[in-house]
């Protein structure tokens, strides 16, 4: 297989550069909209009837529907097209977010709560996959890390905005629902100049219409013989399960799973948990987390090509289980050493969390990348899911120290696998990253690397 790829070996234009903002600022979006209920939900229940039950519901159900979005869109974007999917759920956004304006009771908020979560599902696959598809790879990593950090930038500003405008009267919520429509139409007018990805025009037998775009946006006289990419079968949901990427898949998803079991169930809870630890809950303790929450993010960014992504992962498993653990075993320690350890998980969750949109982009063929991207991102939502429903119940059951030592439990589950199972793809064209055999070995053609990433200290 060939180690050369015009899209692989290309300059960073500013073209690459444009996609991957657009991408990432979905992301932004994401964070946003799943952000936002928190401080909406108390103004919405000062004039709605709103149960215990209901109130949970409201809070999960963009978490479903993102759990549905993700693998039926996913599959549908391998099936369609990136650029199409990548401004329909934009599109969703908009309209959806608007659509809370008019709401009038909790079980019309709970609807379109659902189907915003459905297109945010969208998004989580199709944005990284036309990202990575256009990416040159001595950038690709670095790109596409910045998708969750922007992400945090979101969900924190969600937070932020929401404090700014709870006391602005009993309609405020939705005015705080509402303002995710912003940022999406914004966004919504700048994709719609995307076009499609050349890897996956080939892969459907539109060759001249990938050459098309080649010319274009990489280079003038691009020949298709300079792409990496042969014409693919239509994509099949069970080719994802198939031998060859099987192991892949699981890695990827526990891995993905081991992370935000305990990062949602932390920081859902957050001062719950500081209270319990016997440390007061106050503005500036929750402000310290979520700035190292942020430097996290970008420190994801300009990290992720400094070393080996097997490294990377393991190491930062390693960091994670360390700050658990720490916290678990040591009963009555000082507010300073909670708050140390609970910062450094915020810092280490947060900067591993670049991995969940490079691991999936590169280990999989163009044929399957969104479909499998999106089964992730689905397994992911059961882990954020189980963490937020079972951390309270066991906190009252067992005490703050034995969920503690659970959660640590399971970032050691992440770095077992990590350590039998993550394979290394830094360095390779996209094409021989998703072939690459399964496991932790590299691929016998990335060893030259040919300077692809070379411009960083390793």
């Amino acid at each position: 297989m060939t180690t050369h790829s015009i899209l692989d070996d290309a300059k960073l234009s500013r073209f690459h550069v444009k996609t991957a903002a657009f991408g990432t600022a979905g992301q932004f979006c994401d964070g946003y909209i799943l952000g936002i209920i928190a401080p909406a939900l108390p103004v919405f229940a000062r004039t709605h009837d709103v149960s215990p039950v209901m109130a949970g519901l409201l809070g999960a159900s963009a978490l479903v529907g993102l759990f549905l979005g993700s693998l039926v869109f996913g599959w549908l974007t391998d099936r369609i097209g990136r650029r199409r999917m990548f401004v329909f759920d934009l599109l969703a956004f908009v309209l959806l977010s608007l659509a809370q304006l008019a709401v009038t009771d909790a079980g019309w908020l709970l609807v379109l709560r659902f189907l915003l979560g459905l297109a945010v599902g969208a998004d989580y696959s199709i944005a990284p996959t036309l990202v990575a598809e256009f990416a040159p790879r001595r950038y690709r990593a670095a790109l596409l890390a910045a998708g969750p950090a922007m992400w945090t930038v979101g969900y924190v500003l969600a937070f932020a905005v929401g404090a700014a405008m709870t006391d602005i009267g009993d309609d405020s919520w939705r005015w705080m629902l509402a303002s995710s429509a912003i940022p999406a139409v914004a966004l919504l007018l700048m994709r719609v100049t995307t076009p499609e990805s050349p890897r996956w025009l080939i892969g459907h037998g539109r060759s001249d219409e990938a050459l098309a775009i080649l010319r274009k946006h990489v280079k003038p006289d691009a020949q298709l013989s300079d792409l990496d990419e042969e014409p693919t079968a239509q994509t099949r949901l069970r080719d994802v399960f198939a031998a060859a990427h099987r192991r892949r898949l699981a890695f990827a998803c526990l891995f993905w799973f081991c992370q935000v079991v305990p990062y949602f169930a932390v920081f859902t809870f957050l001062p719950d948990i500081l209270r319990s630890f016997g440390v007061a809950s106050g503005f500036w303790q929750t402000i310290v987390v979520n700035i190292f929450l942020l430097i996290g993010g970008f420190l994801g960014i300009v990290s992720i090509d400094l070393v080996r992504r097997r490294t990377y992962t393991i190491t930062s498993f390693a960091l994670l289980l360390v700050s658990t653990a720490a916290m678990g075993i040591w009963h009555n320690a000082p507010a300073t050493y909670v708050i140390v350890c609970i910062a450094l998980f915020a810092l280490v969750s947060s900067t591993l969390a670049a991995l969940d949109t490079v691991y999936p982009s590169e280990m999989f063929p163009t044929s399957i990348r969104a479909t499998a991207t999106g089964i992730c991102v689905a397994f992911s939502r059961i882990g954020a899911a189980v963490g937020t429903f079972l951390l309270p119940i066991g906190m009252s059951a067992y005490g703050v120290h034995t969920v503690t030592l659970v959660a640590a439990g399971v970032v050691a589950v992440g770095l077992w696998i990590s350590a039998i199972w993550a394979p290394e793809t830094r360095g390779l064209t996209l094409t021989a990253a998703g072939a690459n055999p399964p496991g932790p070995r590299l691929h016998p053609t990335a060893a030259p690397d040919n300077g692809a990433t070379s411009h960083s200290p390793r």
